[in-house]
């Protein structure tokens, strides 16, 4: 009895070894003749999956943002080329270009070794195993997060704040964050935030925790803001856009412009853009 006890011990064993070979993560194959990622995470399981055709934008499609299109391309320049270069963070309002001027530098920089790593605020817990997983690559690689905000619980700031600090564990020479944001300062700030009357029964300095929230942003060693197009400016970038589609801006476009801006309340690149391809899809439709 004692020996077919141990013998049934013994297969237990053996059965919990190979389950436990089977459960482990396998290391993930990673497709690096691509020039874009995505991570994605099941179940807290993350994977650098190839973007097979990712969005061509040119940098001359990006309208009225010379200056900020300058520092932008200067900064990435210096990081192509091995030097001192800052994370980025583009603020401001809706539709002006930010997102377009990143991914531009996609479509400019990939031949001579720039790489985009596309990760979501909810995947930014998993920024210290993405730099580890990159960090002895040729390449230069950009992990991009579009319309980057956080709310005043969210854990996910730490983990940027991490990377952008650059803490002995995950510095690389070979990474940079390049991020918009329609709110200038990531997380938001309440008016309770500053109500001195709140402190009691909480904090002892409240404002240690007001600068926690408010110096995100200012760990982007780069900083630019982005505004709002006037009528003028919207036509030329809708003009722009239209030419790209081999159709003259005369004054029926003009007013066509005009006319799709009044459902949509505001003048954006995006919007021009939006327009540009109603409007000439029209037009050879009926042709």
């Amino acid at each position: 009895m004692t020996q077919q006890l141990e013998r049934l011990i013994a297969h237990a064993e053996t059965v919990l070894i190979k389950l436990d070979a089977f459960l482990q993560p396998k290391p993930q194959t990673v497709d690096w003749s691509a020039v874009a990622w995505q991570w994605v995470s099941v179940q807290g399981v993350g994977a650098l999956q190839a973007i097979p055709y990712p969005h061509q934008m040119r940098l001359e499609n990006i309208q009225f943002a010379d200056r900020q299109k300058a520092e932008v391309v200067r900064n990435t320049r210096q990081f192509l080329q091995g030097l001192t270069a800052n994370n980025v963070l583009l603020t401001g309002a809706r539709g002006t270009g930010k997102s377009s001027l990143i991914k531009a530098l996609l479509t400019e920089f990939s031949a001579q070794g720039l790489r985009f790593i596309e990760v979501e605020k909810h995947d930014l817990v998993h920024l210290p195993e993405i730099v580890n997983l990159i960090r002895n690559r040729p390449e230069k690689f950009i992990i991009y997060c579009d319309d980057l905000t956080f709310e005043s619980n969210d854990i996910a700031y730490k983990a940027l704040k991490v990377v952008l600090d650059g803490s002995l564990a995950n510095t690389s020479d070979n990474v940079l964050v390049y991020a918009t944001s329609n709110r200038k300062n990531l997380m938001p700030e309440m008016i309770v935030d500053n109500l001195a009357t709140t402190n009691e029964g909480g904090e002892i300095r409240p404002s240690d925790s007001i600068e926690e929230k408010t110096a995100l942003a200012e760990r982007f060693g780069l900083w630019l803001s982005f505004y709002s197009f006037d009528q003028t400016e919207y036509l030329a970038i809708a003009a722009h856009w239209l030419a790209t589609f081999d159709i003259d801006f005369d004054d029926d476009a003009s007013k066509a412009a005009l006319t799709f801006t009044y459902t949509r309340g505001a003048r954006s690149g995006r919007i021009a853009y939006q327009f540009a391809r109603d409007y000439a899809g029209k037009l050879k439709l009926h042709a």
